[in-house]
């Protein structure tokens, strides 16, 4: 690992492997390195960051106190234990500790940055990670090195940045992976070692092998010691939708087929100042169902929603994906308009709809001289039907929405807010079986895949489509 980012340019480096395989001193040796070692750079300042006081503090007791058993660093190195400082005076380099939950301004420019555990982050941003990587542009050839174990899901931070090393799309990002493979029995010795460069060294394997035998007998910390000792990327809740399904649907959705064909929407109108979805999809001629998403939220109160989300709205607002409206909740007046136009350029057949504030929205289609009647539609108007949320009305959606996506026939283009949904949605059963979204249980928003679910499910039903059930068990089988 050391060879792979010191011997060629590395703008980051990830390390990743099981707990207790010395992640944190071997951050703190190469703070040490930076510090006051080959790599230190004259007046350069150097950071370690962890989520809390207490990671931060570790990093730095073990970088400290490698100077105080050693007479050479103690001679250079000044330790600044209130402040958790490390200062060389001879070359003019600071070594900091920070947290992401100490009341302080992150505006330092460190030409190092250790991200230790970035893993415990959840969601796919981190206002500490944000503001260090982008307080390094300063400096020409900086280094940041995120140490730690796996993450829980696929929309956590350190999950996408994984994913992105992975797919080798940027040399200078690399990846030292450590995990046991999905073909491997999780409770085997190969599994372990796998996972843990130091098993049988200084990582006791009867300690590892010990968890493992508790995981066994109590299935409720099997993923647990699937995500800390193996170093998989296990949730204590399991996503609606696995990531390599989701991936695998990621062609572009075609045009010509939504002026072609029948367009049923699905509409989450969500709280006024939360995240609205609106998602159509048509049937194409390839056999596939093509999806667009569209996502409203207010304008003001954004950065306070990114933060508490975890979420780039701002970024996707740039990029065109989600449109902000005017003041502090959503203006269902913009979400009426789109409505239109969609009835106005396209067959759509039919607005599946959550019933929470519809009337606000049918007040506005109203306004705008839409005529609303209701179901069954003896007369022209807005097509829109109400859609539970209970189980006897998503559970058959979301069999359907499965089987698209199982069979590759959906084509969702990868849209970036509709993916993170997707990674968040939690499904409940009840006692028979059935299901529906939980938004209480998932990890993030779910609007997205809720409207889709919705539009997917009256689609398949006006075809007469009877779907399949139990298709990841049927799939695992």
């Amino acid at each position: 690992m050391i060879r792979g980012i010191y011997d060629t340019p590395t703008r980051q480096a990830i390390v990743s492997f099981g707990r207790k395989n010395g992640k944190t001193a071997l951050a703190a040796m190469l703070v040490l390195l930076h510090l006051v070692g080959p790599e230190a750079r004259q007046n350069s300042q150097l950071v370690s960051a962890a989520m809390s006081r207490d990671q931060a503090a570790k990093l730095f007791g073990l970088a400290a106190k490698m100077v105080r058993m050693s007479p050479d660093l103690a001679a250079y190195v000044t330790i600044r234990d209130s402040l958790k400082h490390l200062f060389c005076t001879e070359l003019g380099t600071l070594y900091e500790a920070l947290s992401a939950d100490a009341d302080k301004n992150f505006g330092s420019s460190p030409a190092l940055a250790i991200h230790d555990e970035l893993g415990q982050v959840r969601g796919p941003r981190s206002e500490l990670y944000e503001a260090i990587e982008t307080g390094m542009g300063a400096h020409e050839g900086p280094l940041s090195i995120v140490i730690s174990t796996q993450a829980p899901t696929d929309a956590d931070l350190l999950s996408l940045l994984i994913d992105d090393a992975k797919s080798g799309k940027d040399s200078k990002r690399k990846l030292f992976m450590f995990s046991a493979g999905p073909d491997l029995d999780p409770f085997g010795v190969p599994a372990m070692r796998a996972a843990n460069p130091a098993f049988g060294d200084f990582l006791n394997p009867v300690e590892v092998q010990d968890n493992a035998e508790s995981a066994r007998r109590m299935p409720s910390r099997e993923s647990s010691y699937r995500n800390l000792h193996l170093n998989q990327r296990i949730s204590q809740t399991s996503p609606l939708i696995p990531r390599a399904v989701w991936v695998a649907c990621n062609g572009s959705p075609d045009d010509d087929a939504f002026l072609s064909g029948r367009v049923y929407i699905g509409l989450d109108l969500s709280a006024r100042n939360d995240l609205t979805a609106l998602v159509a999809v048509v049937r194409g001629t390839d056999g596939a169902w093509h999806v667009r998403a569209e996502f409203f939220a207010p304008e003001v109160g954004v950065a306070d929603r990114a933060h508490r989300d975890r979420a780039p709205y701002d970024v996707w607002a740039r990029d065109g994906g989600l449109t902000l409206t005017p003041g502090a909740s959503v203006d269902y007046g913009f979400v009426a308009e789109r409505l239109c136009a969609w009835c106005d350029d396209h067959d759509v057949a039919e607005i599946a709809f959550d019933r929470w504030r519809i009337e606000s929205l049918k007040t506005e289609l109203r306004r705008m001289g839409r005529e609303c009647p209701d179901p069954p539609f003896e007369s022209d108007g807005m097509r829109l039907s109400p859609f539970g949320q209970g189980f006897k009305d998503m559970s058959p959606a979301i069999d359907s929405l499965e089987s698209e996506l199982l069979n590759l026939r959906l084509r969702h283009g990868g849209n970036p807010i509709l993916t993170w949904c997707a990674a968040n949605a939690i499904a409940v059963r009840d006692p028979a079986g059935n299901r529906k979204l939980d938004k209480m249980k998932s990890t993030g928003r779910i609007d997205g895949l809720v409207a889709l679910t919705m539009a997917i499910g009256r689609a398949t039903s006006a075809e007469g489509a009877v779907p399949e059930r139990s298709f990841w068990e049927t799939a695992a089988a």
